[in-house]
């Protein structure tokens, strides 16, 4: 797809939460007879593109699904390549990120991830942390159910049953920021059209994008689309759509 000048968002719309599952790194590579690393690597230089492109396009936090607590099923040696990818990544990030002001952490748990990754990780937030630009979250060894097993076994102990509080206990479980947005605008691309286990709380009323384009090949424009699709959508949260509600009122 030709890249386009993107758009710029007006100033009184809401910034949303956009959350994009990177699916089909592994395809790109099989069908150019490549090895399923390089198709992870060229899928960086995805990421690249949509951060820059993000802020442009009215989104104020950006979540991306890097690493599934599923995919430890995976052959060890494709596993330590993504790890090493993610750590390059972390690193060169926390050089770059105060020229955009970007705030970078990661989502997960990390009592099984590598002791490098791991310092990676921790060095881009502890240096990106007052920044309050875009609000990019990586989730690395993810599983939206077992977080919120894991917040369910908490609440049996709160005094405040609420959705609320459950977020917010929710949040601590897997290191988001408290008072994290719910998902506006869920993207997956590859082909796919599931949720793998993806912020399957924060999901519950995002609206859902499907691209058969792969994730390497995901660019600002292909972004760009998404959003036009995204604000064109009427979004009622379980209302009734205005011209019935004001049939019913006269």
């Amino acid at each position: 797809m030709k890249e386009s000048t993107l758009y710029i968002v007006p100033q009184k719309q809401k910034q949303i939460h956009l959350a994009i599952l990177m699916d089909g790194n592994g395809r790109w590579a099989a069908t150019r007879g490549l090895p399923r690393s390089a198709g992870h690597r060229a899928g960086v230089e995805a990421v690249r593109r949509v951060v820059h492109a993000a802020p442009a396009l009215g989104i104020g936090t950006l979540t991306l699904f890097a690493f599934s607590s599923s995919n430890w099923q995976r052959d060890a040696q494709e596993v330590g390549a993504l790890f090493g990818l993610l750590e390059k990544f972390f690193y060169s990030e926390a050089a770059h990120s105060h020229e955009h002001d970007i705030r970078i952490s990661s989502i997960g748990r990390r009592d099984r991830l590598p002791s490098t990754l791991l310092a990676a990780i921790e060095a881009v937030e502890s240096a990106t942390a007052l920044n309050v630009g875009l609000d990019l979250r990586i989730a690395v060894d993810y599983s939206a159910r077992e977080a919120m097993l894991r917040t369910a076994c908490w609440m049996v102990s709160s005094t405040e049953v609420t959705q609320r509080e459950f977020s917010r206990r929710l949040a601590e479980v897997t290191r988001a920021p408290e008072n994290s947005p719910d998902v506006d605008l869920l993207i997956r691309t590859g082909g796919e059209q599931r949720l793998s286990d993806f912020l399957l709380w924060e999901c519950a009323y995002a609206e859902l994008y499907f691209t058969e384009r792969m994730w390497p090949d995901f660019t600002a424009a292909d972004l760009e689309l998404a959003m036009r699709d995204f604000r064109g959508r009427d979004r009622r949260f379980g209302a009734a759509p205005a011209t019935v509600a004001s049939a019913s009122a006269s």
